[in-house]
């Protein structure tokens, strides 16, 4: 149904029209295209919450409203009908406003195609077949082959492909593998059609993870070989349950025996997430796979977790699905997920955030992985010669530059609660770091006055010496190498463009600082984390780049390098500021504690004002030393 009104939109619902019901709305184009989907447990509340107030939603969510000319909506009867639904229509009009998560790259797998006559194990990457048994996914094919080569010593498979399979049928003998019994041969009739699949189903459960039943046999049988003095058959059985052993070692053992999950962890910025899943199949690490999505809509990571279980177990088969999901956040949805996996699995499936132990350990190693996982993938866009042309172009456009910015210096300024200032500098030259020209600063004049006064002190100082040494050498230098100590000098080269971590104010500072050193030849703008808009000097509106811009992510990545850079700089004063505080004669004080005190107060200043009750909150610190700590610092500011 789609109710169009006379609203700013066009097409808001007329009042009451929207049921309470649960449901799954539309918004659609002029060309009647599907551009987004969402549920909701209350449809009324949900879309009312779209017209409500246009300029409060997020700019992504504007931008969303301003395609779309139409919404309609189904009622359904539950939750999980609605996540059903939902996610139905996701995949087929593949709305362009949706999250969409995909692989990070492609994954191999350890296949075994059960559908044939002659199930034949292979690495495949790609769709999945039906009637194909998949195992994995696997990092490297390599480490496949390693346990299908291992593996092949006590369940025979066939490997080979379908052409070497004819052939060697036609001309009546096998291939190597089938002389050094690492193939049962069925090619050439030495196993029949029902034992070589039986070799192939046990293939499948040791894969699964019931491997204690086969090296059980092997031991038993070996044990009765070596009875009846057949040494030769008893050797070969006992190389084989090593080999299983060896199979098994390359798996790592992280939780239980009986445990088998699926680990999700997520890694994600204004822009993009990167989500890592370990495949966990009786306690072992089987496999693990990434994928990553631009975030095109405003999500929660609730919500982005929400998606990618619907995502990832919505067409998988039932075996599947784990019996247990662990989450680093619960979905908004948690109860009409975990019933939508247990419809499935056909048994209960638990989607959990686990809060301690070993479970709580594995997600942490995962979410590192998913941290790398972000970083890789930002890089190897960052690498690219053509990508960072474009990227570069797209800023001059942008910012209406005469040029492509060539070198980029950008700016943050990092504190704790005023105290312990300092700001750093970093240079991206032709849309790559340039370490070695990084700077950073400690702020004298303005400590505690915030971060506007900092980025004037900060833009003032470096400018200053780069007019000093302009003044000295000439306005074209051609020898900015330091005759001394042959090395550039400290502010020999000006950017093209500074961008400072902030908006309209930060800007208009650093403008202001430049104005007065009579700097006019280097642009400045801004780049306000939370809606990521990029600010220029005296606009009233932010300039705002699409999602997708290779611009954005380029003014990002600088932008979080010169927060990462500050930050490292401030946890070394703060941390030398503590060190060299009272706390130093303080008797049973060490390094640990000192940590944890500023761990939690964040600065002498703040622990200075804390009650005795309040430091022996601290795990390690006790009465004693807790009366210790107040009466030193009581006495330091006296």
């Amino acid at each position: 149904m789609v109710r169009p009104a006379n609203t700013p939109l066009g097409f808001r619902p007329e009042p009451g029209s929207i049921p309470e019901s649960p449901g799954v709305y539309r918004f659609r184009d002029a060309g009647a295209r599907v551009i987004y989907v969402g549920k909701a447990k209350s449809l009324r509340q949900r879309l009312n919450s779209y017209f409500a107030d246009f300029a409060g939603l997020h700019p992504r969510t504007q931008t969303m409203l301003g395609t779309a000319a139409a919404v309609d909506w189904t009622v359904v009867g539950t939750e999980v009908e609605a996540l059903q639904l939902e996610y139905s229509w996701i995949k087929e009009f593949d709305p362009r406003f949706n999250v969409k998560y995909r692989d990070d790259k492609s994954y191999p797998f350890l296949a075994v195609t059960m559908a044939e006559d002659f199930p034949r194990v292979q690495v495949m990457r790609g769709a999945k077949r039906k009637g194909t048994r998949y195992f994995g996914p696997y990092s490297h094919a390599w480490a496949i082959r390693e346990t299908v080569d291992l593996l092949l010593r006590v369940f025979p498979v066939r490997t080979c492909s379908a052409g070497v399979f004819k052939r060697a049928g036609q001309i009546g003998r096998p291939c190597l593998l089938g002389y050094i019994d690492k193939c049962s041969a069925p090619c050439v009739g030495k196993i029949s059609p029902e034992d070589h699949r039986l070799l192939a189903e046990d293939f499948c459960d040791f894969m699964s993870g019931h491997t204690g039943r086969f090296i059980r046999r092997l031991e038993q049988a070996m044990r009765e070989a070596a009875a009846a003095e057949e040494f030769e058959r008893a050797a070969r059985l006992r190389d084989d349950v090593q080999a299983l052993q060896r199979a098994l070692e390359k798996q790592a053992v992280v939780l239980g025996d009986n445990t088998d999950c699926d680990v999700v962890a997520l890694a994600e910025d204004p822009l993009e997430a990167a989500v890592q899943v370990f495949y966990v199949r009786g306690g072992r690490i089987r496999g693990q796979r990434g994928f990553v999505v631009d975030k095109v809509e405003e999500a929660s990571p609730g919500e982005l977790v929400e998606h990618f279980l619907l995502q990832m177990y919505g067409e998988t088969a039932p075996e599947a699905v784990p019996r247990e999901v662990l989450v680093p956040a619960e979905p908004p949805e948690a109860e009409a997920v975990a019933e939508l996996l247990s419809e499935r699995r056909g048994a209960r499936v638990e989607v959990r955030v686990p809060r301690r132990g070993d479970k709580k350990a594995l997600l942490e190693t995962v979410e590192r992985n998913a941290r790398e996982s972000l970083a890789q993938h930002k890089l190897r866009r960052a690498s690219d010669l053509t990508t960072r042309s474009r990227a570069l172009q797209e800023v001059a456009d942008a910012l209406d530059l005469d040029q492509a910015p060539l070198r980029i210096e950008c700016y943050d300024v990092s504190h704790l609660q005023g105290e312990d200032v300092v700001a750093s500098m970093v240079v991206f030259e032709d849309g790559l770091a340039r370490k070695s020209e990084y700077r950073r600063f400690a702020i004298r004049g303005t400590a505690g006055q915030g971060d506007v006064a900092s980025i004037y002190e900060v833009i003032s100082r470096r400018f200053r010496r780069h007019v000093e040494e302009r003044a000295e050498h000439g306005e074209l230098d051609p020898e900015p190498i330091d005759p001394e100590t042959g090395r550039p000098r400290r502010f020999a080269y000006p950017p093209n463009l500074v961008v400072v971590d902030g908006g309209p104010a930060q800007v208009a500072a650093a403008r202001r600082a430049l104005d007065e050193l009579g700097v006019d030849d280097v642009a400045v703008s801004g780049l306000a984390k939370r809606l990521e808009e990029v600010w220029l000097p005296g606009d009233d509106q932010p300039v705002i780049l699409p999602r997708s811009s290779e611009g954005l992510y380029l003014l990002q990545r600088v932008r979080d390098e010169a927060h990462r850079f500050a930050i490292a700089y401030h946890r070394t004063k703060r941390a030398k500021s503590l060190k060299e505080s009272a706390l130093d004669d303080i008797r049973g004080l060490g390094a640990a504690r000192k940590q944890a005190l500023l761990k939690r107060f964040g600065s002498v200043k703040r622990l200075r004002g804390a009650t005795v009750d309040e430091i022996r909150e601290v795990p390690g610190i006790g009465l004693s030393t807790a009366e210790a700590i107040v009466a030193a610092l009581k006495g330091e500011g006296t």
